[in-house]
């Protein structure tokens, strides 16, 4: 590996992404004013390489180029070169990604930027073999061409330039004189069963990703309306992903996608928010089917998560990368003799039969394991087993092999402490420390809340990472909404009003940031956030919901909890601000849609005041179904609710026992002692 013994620029960052470049002979600048000034100074394009640490191609283009002293000497001569990390770096990626998107058709990482001093990119792409292959142009070729072009053509540069800049401006959003309404949830749904794969379930070809925003949208889809299919589309894909490769079956968690329509074959690096998310859904359709299959595979995602992604303060890593010396999915992947060898003769034919282990393996002469096609009771059968008998062995077999795993070199771990995955994993948990009434998953949970507040707050300015130490950049939109919901999802399985309280504070302070007065919805980068060259306002989801997303749907939970209708309003101008957007492709903006099914369908506001050990029956039976359409404010007495709900603070308690009231289309019923008539009344208005 040909690295620089003298480090670049790069050796004094914290991102472990950019300490991965560090010693390349490349003379690698982070993002910032000493670039572009020397860019200027020295009238010099710039080349900007935009990856993450655990991101497979980012690799390979490393130690194909960046590693390379031909690339480093032409890069070193002719450009001045950026290093980005992106998840650091979100609003900075966000609008090189678009710009690619529209020059290339596409995007991806490694994203790689040709740019102008003044930022402005005249060219972009991905990942660049060395030399020519694949179909695809080399980079060395690209950089001298394109130097070229850059000083002996600065018309064309500017010509590109300025269809960049107005392209850019083209796409800034004007409100709609249309609005949106349940019918585009219902394109959402229709679009959705267009594109699932009915054998294998997820939607679209391979490589298949698990898209957890469809299905949550799915399941509260389904509540809304009743229709089946939706909900037979989640637990389809539910079931699939757990039974392939995509799933962890040694160690729990599941990874970024699969290259294979069964699941089977995936890339191995595991995500924080994949698993956040995914988390969600599973406890969610456990909620709904009060099947144990799907609260055994969330408590297995928090186990992972505890083992394996979790620091010593409680916070939660960034990923896990796919590769290990070098080879993709070298930690995960099996040898059938090796199989045998740690676990026997009977007990191993019992797990590769159970497990599709085979001599000739199913990825790359290796064997991953898979249940896509085992039966367990047929192999119960083969072996003379009962099913719980059959399960017992292979849990004993699991445990055997992960112990034997931990024994190889472990995979490179970012080990950042991003805020918005972090709430995001704080939501999943508290969601499961609720539905499944789990106090160490909501110790999992504000353990995390509290690393935030005291590490990721600086002088109350909310910050989007820390490691080793070191707080940095001003939080931007995703930050925000994902810490709102946080609180108030640690609200709701807690029902500490400071929890309330606290995400109220962090939306007022995200409208304050980035709303826009102009034409409504959010910015990604807010008041305090540097200036870039472009404002972007995104709705559709990516890998992640859009934070305007999250935003409309704690707005839409804030206003049934605090009665402060302005938040409503921020919603209701979102719906005129995306119309176009949504109206396109109502399927790609699927997590904002559920802030939609929340304002068009009848939902019900509860108050319960008291004693707690007279309403926790009440309360627990609530946290265990799922019930998006019911909003559950809970108070000892009306007086703790005066600052951050004071609708109710004026409600009494009637015969000095729990009193419960009940609201629903903007009309309340009389307030009531009777727990058991409350909760058939909640149960009789629900689908």
């Amino acid at each position: 590996m040909q690295t620089n013994n003298k480090p670049n620029r790069l050796i004094t960052e914290k991102s472990p992404y950019l300490l991965q470049h560090a010693h390349n002979p490349v003379n690698w600048f982070p993002w910032g004013e000493e670039a572009f000034m020397k860019a200027k100074q020295e009238n010099k394009p710039i080349f900007l390489s935009i990856g993450y640490s655990t991101c497979h191609w980012c690799h390979v283009m490393a130690h194909e180029s960046f590693e390379d002293e031909e690339v480093a000497k032409i890069l070193n001569e002719h450009y001045i070169s950026i290093k980005v990390d992106r998840e650091e770096r979100p609003d900075v990626d966000s609008i090189y990604m678009k710009v690619c998107q529209m020059m290339a058709g596409h995007g991806g990482w490694p994203l790689t930027i040709f740019m102008t001093p003044d930022k402005i990119p005249f060219y972009a792409g991905t990942y660049f073999p060395k030399e020519s292959k694949y179909g695809r142009p080399g980079l060395i070729e690209a950089l001298e061409q394109l130097h070229k072009k850059y000083t002996t053509d600065p018309e064309h540069i500017s010509e590109v330039t300025e269809s960049v800049k107005q392209a850019l401006e083209s796409s800034a959003r004007e409100k709609s004189d249309q609005r949106l309404t349940k019918e585009h949830a219902d394109q959402a749904f229709q679009q959705l069963g267009r594109g699932f794969d009915f054998t294998y379930g997820g939607f679209w070809e391979a490589p298949k990703f698990p898209q957890p925003q469809n299905l949550m949208f799915l399941l509260k889809y389904y509540h809304f309306t009743g229709k089946i299919a939706a909900l037979k589309m989640v637990e389809s894909t539910l079931q699939n992903m757990a039974a392939g490769g995509i799933w962890d079956h040694v160690g729990f968690g599941f990874a970024r996608y699969a290259t294979d329509e069964k699941w089977l074959v995936p890339h191995f690096e595991k995500m924080l928010y994949d698993n956040a998310l995914l988390l969600m859904v599973y406890t969610e359709c456990y909620q709904i089917t009060k099947k144990p299959f799907y609260k055994n595979i969330a408590e297995q995602i928090i186990s992972f998560i505890q083992r394996e992604m979790t620091s010593r303060d409680g916070a939660f890593y960034s990923a896990i990368d796919a590769d290990t010396e070098g080879v993709e999915g070298k930690y995960y992947v099996w040898d059938g003799e090796e199989i045998f060898d740690i676990l026997g003769e009977d007990l191993g034919d019992i797990y590769t039969t159970a497990y599709g282990i085979t001599p000739v393996g199913n990825f790359e002469g290796k064997n991953i394991p898979n249940l896509i096609r085992s039966n367990l009771e047929s192999v119960a059968d083969e072996f003379d087993l009962s099913v719980s008998a059959l399960v017992s062995q292979l849990e004993d077999a699991r445990q055997k092999l992960l112990s034997e795993r931990e024994k190889r070199v472990y995979p490179h771990v970012d080990d950042k402490i991003l805020t918005s995955w972090n709430a995001m994993m704080i939501v999943a948990l508290a969601k499961a420390g609720k539905v499944f009434q789990n106090k160490d998953y909501l110790a999992m949970a504000e353990s995390a809340m509290q690393f935030i507040e005291e590490k990721l707050f600086d002088h109350e300015q909310l910050k989007a990472r820390y490691r080793d130490g070191e707080t940095k950049y001003n939080a931007y939109l995703d930050d925000y909404a994902y810490v709102a919901w946080a609180y108030l999802e640690l609200y709701q399985a807690t029902f500490q009003l400071e929890y309330l309280s606290k995400g109220k504070e962090q939306v007022d302070k995200m409208i304050e940031l980035f709303w826009d007065n102009k034409q409504a919805g959010f910015f990604f980068s807010g008041k305090n956030n540097e200036k870039l060259i472009s404002t972007d306002k995104e709705i559709y989801g990516g890998a992640t919901p859009s934070g305007n997303s999250v935003a409309a749907l704690v707005l839409t939970q804030m206003v049934s909890l605090t009665g402060e209708m302005n938040y409503l309003d921020k919603v209701e101008e979102m719906y005129f601000t995306f119309y176009e957007d949504i109206d396109r492709q109502a399927s790609a903006a699927v997590f904002f849609l559920q802030s939609l099914l929340l304002t068009e369908y009848p939902t019900k506001e509860v108050v319960v005041l008291g004693d707690s050990d007279s309403w926790k029956p009440l309360v627990r039976e609530l946290q265990e179904q799922f019930s998006p359409d019911i909003a559950l404010l809970v108070a000892d007495n009306p007086e703790m609710l005066k600052d951050v709900a004071p609708f109710a603070a004026e409600y009494i308690i009637l015969n000095d026992q729990a009193t419960i009231y009940v609201c629903e289309n903007f009309a309340c019923q009389q307030p009531t002692n009777d727990i058991d008539l409350a909760l058939s009344k909640l149960k009789n208005s629900t689908v």
